[in-house]
């Protein structure tokens, strides 16, 4: 019998979403919880499972489309018995994909679609795939013979040819063409829209972090923890909260028509990830409530989850202003894009060693680091953020008085 996967609810109030890869195609023999499709939805990217054994007999829309929640997203071909058992198991599918679309590494899944079952799990079917391996051809180590990433591992060992993923094969001096998909597409889309609608102004500044760092090394010495690991970034997202208290507008998004501004009471201050699936914003929620050790365990939490490429869409969304440490990888000076619909966004660049000269006249070595804003000239004027960024400084430069405000 033949029968519509319908596409579910993916959280927060999201009615549509972009197709952005089909894993198969129509006529494909597919397996219960492998992945047939990503989709996107914001900067995230969900992966939808299928809850049935079957065939793929239509694929709903093209990549690039935009599907709609509610309605059919593919079709298959299933056995009436199938479809009697797995019925309780679809109802029971979970209000948000985004937190159930990732099957435990320990579930019992097919490695690739066989006539034959296949014990594995996610990742070693993502490795298979990768080196284009049949794994019925595998013998697995595991549990009921269950094939193991070290089954995989030792089977590329004795085969030399196969040691390079079929899809980073190219010839020597030769053009390769790659799509532009997934987070790197959404990222594309979402920078041209920013570009295009924001009149971007720029606000560059230098900020002497010696006392700073001096902080959080006695935080560090204080606070030691396997859980979280205290860093800069914490004290730069609870300054930042608490400049946005003094200067609400920094925390504000225009609408569309630019007929009104709301001042967003959350403080949702976003990190840039550079993360395995391209460049994701996770936000920490509600800054002016937390502790700075609150804080430092949300960084800690999501720049892991951002990372690995596993990160819940919720964490994506809500941003009400964004910080970017392009000083992590190298570089003094930037011009950050603003993250829409925000309307201010600060690069903070590498901290350097530099000669400054003290009250005295006397040459000195501080720690300096140069931070650069890019502001929505529509809401912001170069005044403000002048002012707003000397009084995150001052917290940033004189800790003692962010400790004082934070009372």
């Amino acid at each position: 019998m033949k029968k519509d996967f319908i596409l579910p609810d993916i959280g927060e109030g999201i009615v549509e979403c972009e197709v952005i890869e089909w894993k198969v195609k129509e006529g494909d023999l597919i397996e219960e919880d492998q992945i047939i499709v990503d989709v996107s939805t914001d900067k995230a990217i969900v992966e939808i499972p299928s809850m049935y054994n079957g065939k793929v007999d239509k694929l709903y829309y093209g990549e690039g489309d935009i599907a709609k929640v509610h309605e059919p997203l593919f079709g298959l071909e299933i056995d009436a018995q199938t479809d009697t058992q797995q019925e309780a198991e679809v109802a029971s599918l979970p209000k948000s994909v985004a937190e159930s679309s990732l099957p435990p590494e320990s579930s019992d899944i097919a490695g690739l679609p066989s006539s034959t079952k296949v014990l594995t799990t996610p990742v070693v079917r993502k490795m298979a795939r990768e080196y284009e391996l049949d794994l019925t051809t595998i013998k697995g180590t595991g549990k009921q013979g269950r094939i193991l990433k070290e089954d995989i591992l030792a089977f590329l060992a004795k085969d030399e040819d196969a040691l390079v993923p079929k899809s980073e094969v190219t010839l020597a001096d030769e053009d390769r063409v790659e799509p532009i998909k997934g987070v790197g597409k959404i990222m594309a889309v979402r920078m041209s829209a920013a570009v295009a609608t924001i009149p971007h102004f720029s606000y560059v500044d230098e900020m002497d972090v010696t006392d700073l760092i001096q902080l959080r090394q006695s935080l560090v010495d204080a606070q030691t923890s396997d859980e979280f690991k205290i860093t800069l970034m914490p004290l730069f997202i609870k300054a930042l909260s608490l400049a946005i208290k003094q200067f609400p507008i920094i925390n504000s998004r225009a609408d569309e028509d630019l007929t009104e501004l709301t001042y967003i009471a959350s403080h949702n201050i976003g990190m840039a990830v550079d993360g395995k699936t391209g460049l994701l914003v996770p936000n920490i929620k509600n800054v002016q409530h937390l502790s700075l050790l609150d804080i430092a365990r949300e960084v800690t939490r999501l720049t892991a989850a951002a990372r690995s490429g596993k990160i819940n869409p919720q964490d994506l969304s809500g941003g009400t202003i964004t910080i970017s440490n392009i000083g992590a990888i190298g570089g003094t000076v930037a011009t950050p894009i603003i993250n829409k619909p925000e309307v201010a966004i600060v690069a903070l660049g590498k901290i350097q060693s530099l000669p400054r000269f003290d009250d005295q006249g006397n040459i000195v070595s501080r720690k300096i680091m140069t931070v650069s804003w890019s502001g929505d000239h529509r809401v912001i004027d170069g005044g403000t953020i002048a002012r707003f960024n000397n009084l995150w400084m001052g917290y940033l430069q004189h800790p003692a008085t962010m400790l004082a405000a934070m009372i």
